[in-house]
């Protein structure tokens, strides 16, 4: 599945993942991990618990050069207007810079720097 409406959030220390994007990539509940921290800053002046965690293959790029890897993210049941929220552990990860003046993130690939808008 294609997520077409992510937000690049550096400032979070999270990658979340809404419940209903999980709904439909027909990805059923039980592959949760439980969770028992809660987290801080996503719903103001309160803490929040996930649903669980999630390990889920993440790709950038075309099919002439790419990146891929393995996210944790947070399931939440939370309103949305995304399917899902990239944080640091994103950019980590994939080594990416995110530039938010023109909303694009770049990372190298095998073959060249990819840019994604």
């Amino acid at each position: 599945m294609c997520l077409t409406k992510v937000l690049m959030d550096g400032g979070s220390g999270l990658n979340i993942l809404y419940v209903d994007t999980l709904d439909a990539m027909h990805i059923p509940w039980s592959e949760l991990h439980p969770v028992i921290s809660p987290f801080h800053g996503v719903i103001l002046r309160t803490q929040a618990y996930p649903l669980g965690q999630i390990n889920l293959p993440v790709t950038f790029g075309n099919q002439a050069n790419f990146r891929s890897e393995v996210l944790t993210f947070e399931v939440v049941d939370f309103l949305r207007s995304y399917h899902a929220i990239l944080g640091q552990p994103c950019y980590a990860k994939f080594m990416a810079i995110p530039n938010y003046t023109y909303l694009k993130l770049k990372m190298l690939g095998p073959n060249d720097v990819i840019t994604m808008g």
